[in-house]
């Protein structure tokens, strides 16, 4: 795992999108909530190119999206979505910039990662890039090197920072079993196989030399395993979607120091339990894996499940706060 301290006593984060759509309020509300863990939201109720795929899009070097109903498709040249997806993100960071003057410690940004960009992003025909692997080979490097400029940016902009990468990859697992389906919605592309994911993942978890690097997925059966051979420091999940079949890979993840960013706190409208009830889950994994109790706080950072772009600004707020007082709640009582 990479050298930092900081990243891994990190206590409590977000997953990446939140409610609504004034960026500097969003900023001031994350960087209020998690003062030892910020992150770079996501607003997609601003519309496309705010949404997850479209940011990553406008990251993208020598590739460029447009927007048609069945989603974002490859065009020949940046247009009106490639303009906006970028103006969004300027004005992100222009607000995340303002509420971390002076700050010094971890700092979370997010993209989509490469196999749930594959799945995502249609080519001129209207498949997804994912059923060409030359596509699939060019997308990655593509991706690579736009993260390689907006971490840039990102450092420029919060030189105090530690930049942790997050990459997002809910259709890993599709991608892995080959249930993404097709255009025609009829049949599904092939599963790739496993070293190539695995391939195309560290090509761009190297992109962060030296620094921390986080896989998401909200789905059932993370590959912790594959992700942890391809260069992952830690890996964020849906913890409700765990069976006792995860305990050997998580087990075998924590005790190599990869960090568990487990997701308690519910990503929508609900009723929040005590901070306490909502890791009681957390401590029984804990003492059904056999490991230390005085481990627990120094491998696990609270989250909630997924992001928070489905809440109501309040929930949200709450929601954040509730991951706070959760993660204090597991490092003051661990047993």
């Amino acid at each position: 795992m990479s050298d930092n301290t900081q990243f891994t006593l990190a206590p409590a984060t977000g997953i990446g999108s939140m409610p609504g759509g004034d960026a500097r309020e969003t900023a001031k509300t994350v960087t209020g909530s998690f003062e030892d863990f910020p992150y770079l939201a996501e607003l997609p109720a601003r519309g496309p190119g705010a949404d997850m795929i479209g940011r990553t899009a406008g990251m993208l070097v020598e590739v460029y999206a447009r927007v048609e109903p069945s989603g974002w498709r490859v065009g020949d040249r940046p247009g009106r979505d490639t303009r906006r997806a970028r103006s969004w993100l300027v004005e992100d960071l222009d607000a995340l910039e303002e509420f971390t003057q002076g700050y010094e410690g971890p700092l979370k940004v997010q993209a989509v990662g490469p196999w749930t960009l594959a799945a995502a992003l249609e080519l001129k025909n209207g498949e997804a890039a994912l059923s060409d692997p030359g596509a699939c080979r060019d997308l990655t490097a593509s991706l690579a090197e736009g993260l390689r400029l907006h971490l840039d940016d990102v450092r420029r902009r919060i030189p105090g920072a530690r930049l942790v990468l997050q990459l997002d990859e809910p259709s890993l697992t599709a991608v892995l079993s080959g249930r993404v389906r097709t255009a025609s919605g009829y049949r599904t592309h092939r599963a790739v196989d496993r070293q190539v994911v695995e391939q195309g993942l560290r090509e761009v978890v190297g992109v962060h030399d030296g620094g921390p690097v986080v896989v998401h997925s909200c789905a059932p059966e993370v590959p912790f395993a594959l992700l942890r051979r391809a260069g992952a420091d830690g890996v964020s999940f849906d913890f409700s979607l765990l069976t006792e079949r995860d305990d050997e890979a998580i087990g075998e993840a924590a005790e190599s120091g990869t960090r568990l960013f487990a997701g308690v706190v519910p990503s929508t409208d609900g009723r929040l339990s005590d901070p306490a009830g909502s890791v009681m889950g957390v401590r029984t994994l804990w003492r059904r894996l056999g490991l230390s109790p005085a481990l627990l706080a120094e491998a696990v950072t609270v989250t909630p499940t997924c992001g928070l772009a489905g809440a109501s600004p309040d929930y949200a707020r709450r929601a954040l706060a509730h991951c706070v007082r959760a993660a204090r709640s597991l490092a003051d009582n661990p047993e």
